[in-house]
């Protein structure tokens, strides 16, 4: 079973409402749909986290295609390794992961489909019969995080997880009235790299009363001693998140002792191999893993629930991030968590069945946003 073409279809997918986060609110998200086909007919598909727009990452697959053309479907970490030393792919592992993490999710998809397993089985079989998911609060003012926060409570969500790093006064504020909205439900508070060391150390010691089970990534990406130091100097958990890509990304951290949890996706790691590599390093460590969520429809999440379903030192409250699209690409299998949590599935490969009207919908959202920025 051969590799005979890989189609790309840039896509944006439009959040149901701004998406609020340190830094900036985002309307939306960038991706790239790729589907490999094989020389029997069969079609794996994948998604590509991409900037915006995704034309770029568009022409870097394009770039790397011709390393899979013809290519075994099996040799999946082969050819994968391979695209990564293509050019300057060498100098931007991070960007590199993103690109082909669509390329080998597709691909994935391609030989379970192939065997008619489902992706965790061929990745070593579960490890659990189902994966727990955090309930992510969402809103601008207080008043709408509190609303958010009471429904995903009483929805039968065990982790309520929500950003801050929007000022001292707003983020003391917020947490407070989201504390009191969920009870005693664990509470993780992610100021997403905005905070310097001294701000963290600062604002985690006032946080602190409100109870988080852990604060992610509150310092810059560039320096995991800078996480360190935060991690000595508190005594919340520290989580790293933007500081984490590659494996190697994760032996550092564990090195360095800078975290006590390691989040991270399968799109930051570069594929489905190279998460359970990082995975595997973690736990040797000792150090728990949560999977990540960006701005992905319902392809990565189906992913990474296998991932999920396949790790041993997995988190509850994962992420999870199709539930903030105005409209999904998958039409099946519903990946709505029930009480925060979904079970195993039996379909072949990943077992997504893509609602191609809703690509459609979302190319067509893609070449409006890219022509508004030309």
């Amino acid at each position: 079973m051969r590799i005979t073409s890989i189609r790309t279809t840039p896509l944006m997918l439009a959040f149901k409402e701004p998406y609020h986060w340190a830094g900036r609110v985002d309307e939306g998200a960038g991706v790239v749909l790729v589907e490999v086909e094989t020389d029997d007919g069969l079609v794996g598909v994948g998604e590509s986290v991409a900037a915006l727009p995704a034309d770029a990452t568009v022409a870097s697959l394009r770039a790397v295609a011709p390393l899979f053309l013809g290519q075994p479907v099996h040799d999946v970490e082969r050819l994968v390794t391979s695209a990564r030393h293509l050019g300057s792919f060498n100098h931007t592992p991070w960007y590199a992961s993103f690109t082909l993490a669509g390329v080998e999710m597709a691909l994935w998809d391609l030989l379970g489909k192939a065997a008619g397993w489902p992706v965790f089985r061929l990745l070593g079989g579960a490890m659990r019969d189902e994966v727990d998911y955090f309930g992510f609060v969402q809103g601008d003012t207080t008043e709408e995080l509190v609303e958010d926060a009471r429904e995903l409570a009483a929805d039968g969500h065990s982790v309520i997880y929500m950003k801050v790093g929007r000022g001292e006064a707003a983020d003391l504020r917020n947490v407070a009235a989201v504390r009191e909205a969920i009870g005693g439900r664990r509470l993780r508070l992610d100021p997403n790299c905005a905070w310097s060391v001294a701000e963290a150390i600062r604002m985690i010691g006032r946080l602190r009363e409100f109870e988080p089970e852990w604060i992610e990534q509150p310092t810059p990406l560039e320096s995991v001693a800078a996480l360190r130091q935060v991690k000595e100097s508190v005594d919340v958990p520290i989580a790293a998140d933007q500081a984490v890509f590659t494996p190697a990304d994760v032996y550092e951290i564990c090195r360095q002792r800078a975290a006590d949890v390691i989040v991270l996706s399968p799109q930051e790691a570069g594929g489905l191999l190279a998460f359970g590599k990082a995975a595997a390093i973690a736990a040797a460590a000792g150090v728990p893993v949560c999977l990540h969520g960006q701005g992905v429809s319902g392809i990565t999440d189906a992913a990474q629930h296998h991932l999920g379903l396949r790790t041993a030192n997995l988190t509850e409250g994962n992420q999870i991030m199709h539930q903030l699209l105005v409209e999904d690409l998958v039409r099946a299998p519903d990946l709505t968590p029930v009480r925060g949590r979904l079970g195993l599935w039996e379909a072949a490969g990943l077992g997504v069945e893509l609602d191609r009207d809703a690509v459609g919908r979302a190319a067509e959202l893609h070449e409006r946003y890219a022509g508004r920025r030309a």
